[in-house]
């Protein structure tokens, strides 16, 4: 049996394996499932879906975030923003906060009159299609006191880049004092 992987948009991947020009393997995921199939993972790898829905094999990569720490930002953004539709991604020393870029309810409410499977069918196709972008994240500044950054997007023209807010060794103090705004217009008010 090959190694199947179903993204969060419903699209079925295969992982294949190649040769690199120097005749080395690599590792991909399609969407066909002819070619040179794998059967199992390969020691020390991973599958990894990238907030995008793209799907990847790649090296596990050593645990700098602990899953409590992605807990706290994922609880967190859950109960201060009161957000639905929201990606909590690990990426090296930082934990990603993407934010839909769609607003499903008012989506939802420009569709005609339909019955309630009709829209529920209709609401379930519409956040497989959803889009996500980086708004916030929690950098890890030191291992040893576990010192983070919380940082946001900026939009302006001339930046477009991170930009620092304030830093705590209080993860969940963080993330309540900023997580609140995701979604909300006071976040374009917040700066260091």
């Amino acid at each position: 049996m090959s190694v199947e992987y179903t993204n969060r948009r419903g699209r079925k991947h295969y992982l294949h394996e190649g040769k690199t020009k120097t005749g080395k393997p690599k590792y991909f995921f399609s969407m066909k499932a002819e070619g040179t199939l794998l059967n199992a993972i390969p020691d020390g790898y991973e599958i990894y879906e990238h907030p995008s829905a793209q799907v990847f094999l790649r090296k596990i990569p050593p645990q700098i975030i602990t899953p409590e720490e992605v807990a706290i930002v994922q609880d967190g953004i859950k109960k201060h923003a009161k957000l639905d539709y929201f990606i909590v991604d690990v990426k090296d020393n930082q934990i990603v906060v993407y934010l839909c870029d769609q607003n499903v309810d008012a989506l939802m409410e420009i569709a005609l009159p339909v019955s309630s499977a009709e829209a529920a069918r209709m609401r379930a196709a519409l956040v497989e299609s959803l889009s996500y972008s980086p708004m916030m994240q929690f950098v890890l500044e030191s291992t040893q006191t576990r010192a983070f950054v919380v940082e946001r997007w900026c939009f302006r023209g001339s930046v477009d880049d991170w930009i620092a807010l304030d830093r705590s060794t209080d993860l969940n103090a963080l993330v309540k004092q900023y997580g609140q705004h995701l979604g909300k217009e006071s976040f374009y008010d917040l700066m260091p």
